[in-house]
């Protein structure tokens, strides 16, 4: 950055905490962000209880989105949010010029912390994985979270990987952890005590990782759903087990739908069910229809309907 430029406001490590939903991305009848909507979902999740917005990640069709796009809805994140909670903007490209790129328009747009994801396509080893985070959190003074997700990228940041990042780069703050192996969570923090945060970042073990440690949810149901999701969270979080076990047993056939290979297309359709928002995808996801969509409108409207007083 250039000498005497003040540096942005940042999160700091122990704001990575509470339940931060990875916003889906709403898109109007021309395949176009629609921001009107997006500004709505932001307000809904901070009015529920959410502490910020992680956006747009994996459930944000954030792979479809150009850079120009992502600027222009980050703005509008950090716009709608009105400083009531931080803004993460999610890094994900397949070189590692393109993520410092999407790294310092983030900053540009407002966003206060990062969730730095490996590189898309090409796995690499742990060299090469190591200088692509290395290099994205190097470039920026904003708290970074790492995103670990085997099943989806292919590459595995264990708790070795993240001790030697943590102790490397002093902006990284937190890991998402979707391996959906909570023994994870008890590793990491057996390597980096409270150095290093972790957060769910699958909706269907979320009890089990706040049990075991974790301080963070990132949340896809949030979406549709989030006075239920900070209230799960929090009863798990303070230890009120009859509760958070009560209301987890009513939540689980929904949470289950953020680990399905149209997870996106899921949750947007217990948006539009729950909250009266749009189903539309980018390409080449498309919306669901006939038996599929029928059967999981009957599973949405039957789980809401025995939603918990």
């Amino acid at each position: 950055m250039p000498e005497g430029e003040d540096l942005p406001m940042t999160m700091r490590r122990d704001d990575w905490h509470g339940v931060l939903p990875a916003l889906t991305t709403p898109f109007d009848d021309q395949d176009r962000i629609d921001h009107r909507g997006l500004a709505a979902l932001v307000r809904r999740m901070l009015d529920g209880g959410c502490r910020g917005t992680v956006t747009p990640g994996s459930l944000g069709e954030g792979a479809t989105l150009s850079l120009d796009e992502k600027v222009a809805l980050w703005t509008t994140c950090v716009q709608s949010s009105e400083g009531r909670g931080p803004v993460i903007a999610s890094i994900a490209a397949a070189s590692t010029r393109e993520a410092i790129a999407q790294a310092e328009a983030a900053r540009a747009a407002g966003c206060t912390g990062l969730m730095v994801l490996p590189p898309y396509v090409y796995r690499g080893d742990w060299a090469e994985l190591r200088g692509h985070v290395g290099d994205v959190m190097r470039s920026t003074p904003l708290s970074c979270m790492l995103y670990n997700n085997p099943p989806a990228y292919g590459s595995d940041f264990t708790p070795a990987h993240v001790a030697e990042l943590a102790a490397a780069h002093g902006n990284l703050h937190a890991v998402k952890e979707s391996s959906g192996d909570v023994r994870r969570v008890t590793g990491i923090r057996a390597l980096c005590g409270d150095r290093v945060a972790v957060l769910v970042g699958l909706d269907d073990c979320v009890v089990e990782g706040v049990r075991m440690g974790a301080t963070g949810w990132i949340a896809g149901l949030a979406n549709a759903l989030p006075k239920e999701s900070v209230e799960l969270f929090e009863a798990a979080r303070t230890g009120d087990t009859a509760r958070a076990d009560r209301l987890y047993r009513w939540f689980l056939p929904l949470l289950r739908l953020d680990t399905h290979p149209k997870f996106v297309q899921y949750i947007k359709l217990v948006q539009a069910e729950a909250c009266g928002d749009g189903e539309r995808v980018r390409g080449p996801r498309r919306e669901l229809a006939g038996e599929e969509r029928a059967a999981l409108v009957s599973l949405i409207r039957s789980t809401l309907k025995a939603r918990p007083a």
